[in-house]
């Protein structure tokens, strides 16, 4: 089935941010295809797409790095290439516009759903390589993580939003935040989790999807430390 112009819309503005016009058009819808839309979904470009991230990622810090052991630089690009990286770039390329997605999906809102975007944004890097080559891909993943890559150093590296939620809490002397499952939706891998992150006196809830309670914990700690830092930001004493 073609699709129709505002979908066409997307997928050319896609190319775009990507940097990448497609010779096979078809191979970028693949990519972008759930598996709630069709049995020719994007499940296997994503195998080939993780490959080329993780390689082209990892020598990227290769290079950047000279003088880091093996364990730090497996860290850093652990926390370069997860999901929530690849939901922000999946942002950042308007992706979700551009999804086919099945009619369950799409009304229980599958187009923000940080799993189903990362998984795009892999998919996308296997249609670049099979449309031209490994080089173009990795290319393209160059270009959406030279800042990222060149900000690895950070202070923040390494820590999970949950650690670092916990240690900005007790540097400012308050509570420690409690987590609690709201509400969850199916079972097993097709379970989904909606969790609080309560930061008790501070009057601060946020709320946080996503298919693992673990994973949804990270998220909603990570909205509660961004509110802490801009709400309560910590005085450096002169």
């Amino acid at each position: 089935m073609k699709p129709d112009s505002r979908k066409q819309q997307a997928l050319l503005q896609v190319q775009n941010k990507l940097g990448y016009i497609f010779e096979q058009p078809a191979l970028l819808e693949r990519a972008l295809t759930h598996r709630s839309f069709s049995s020719r979904n994007n499940e296997r470009f994503e195998f080939v797409g993780d490959a080329i991230l993780n390689y082209t990622v990892a020598r990227m810090l290769f290079d950047t790095f000279p003088d880091l052991p093996e364990g730090r630089l497996s860290r850093m690009r652990a926390n370069l290439v997860n999901q929530d990286v690849l939901a922000e770039i999946a942002a950042e390329l308007n992706i979700g516009d551009a999804l086919f997605l099945g009619q369950g999906e799409l009304k229980s809102g599958g187009f923000r759903r940080p799993s189903i975007l990362a998984d795009a944004v892999e998919a996308a890097f296997a249609a670049i390589s099979f449309d031209a080559d490994f080089a173009t891909a990795e290319n393209a993943v160059r270009r959406l993580f030279t800042v990222r890559v060149q900000k690895a150093e950070s202070e923040h590296q390494g820590k999970d939003p949950k650690t670092l939620l916990q240690e900005a809490l007790q540097a400012r002397r308050f509570a420690l935040p409690k987590y609690r499952i709201e509400q969850q939706v199916g079972e097993g891998n097709e379970a989904e989790f909606t969790v609080a992150c309560d930061l008790g006196e501070l009057g601060c809830i946020t709320l946080a999807k996503a298919n693992s309670r673990r994973q949804a914990e990270q998220y909603a700690a990570k909205e509660a430390f961004a509110w802490l830092e801009q709400k309560h930001p910590l005085k450096v004493k002169k």
